[in-house]
């Protein structure tokens, strides 16, 4: 069962994950924006699941296992960053890449830090 909840809340990340980046390839900004969204979405959804949980008990382990590791799996994209950031760097466009890296890391660990 609880593989069958990962599965299927990761299906659903994925797609979602894709829609968002099918809404910004429109675009022609400089930071890869579908991913920061991602991630930070993602990270969202995880601390306000881990606040509800831990120690208040309002989500149960199996709507755990589907948020966390199924929906938040699929929906973040941190390989995406790494790649994404590598590549503006590797264009020379050092202000985006480090913009890239501080917005994500610190809206991600504040959410975290907000939640716990």
């Amino acid at each position: 069962m609880n593989f069958v909840l990962v599965f299927l809340g990761g299906g659903i990340g994925c797609v979602i994950r894709y829609c968002i980046g099918l809404f910004f390839q429109k675009t022609s900004l400089s930071l890869p924006w579908a991913t920061l969204i991602s991630n930070i979405s993602a990270c969202f959804i995880f601390a306000i699941v881990l606040w509800l949980s831990q120690p208040k008990n309002i989500i149960n382990t199996h709507v755990q296992l589907f948020l966390l590791l199924g929906f938040c799996g699929g929906l973040s994209t941190f390989s995406s960053f790494g790649y994404e950031t590598f590549l503006l760097f590797k264009q020379g466009l050092f202000f985006y890449a480090m913009l890239n890296i501080i917005i994500t890391t610190a809206i991600s660990l504040s959410l975290f830090y907000l939640f716990k």
